[in-house]
């Protein structure tokens, strides 16, 4: 298993985090998506087949890139 937290800039609300745990969870693989809103971070564990790309690009497409 892999994890990663990375900090998402336009988390602004608890509406925020739960599009981005919705698109995060929805690549295959993933297991777990947790966010604070007043951090803006947001830690996500996967294993195969899901890669980093992956989660990186459904989080760009949904319009909450990490940084």
């Amino acid at each position: 298993m892999e994890t990663k937290t990375v900090n998402i800039p336009d988390i602004s609300c608890g509406h925020c985090l739960a599009t981005v745990k919705r698109e995060a969870g929805e690549v295959k693989g993933v297991t777990s998506v947790e966010g604070d809103v007043a951090g803006k971070d947001v830690t996500i564990a996967w294993d195969a087949p899901a890669t980093w790309e992956q989660i990186e690009a459904a989080l760009k497409d949904a319009g909450y890139p990490p940084k």
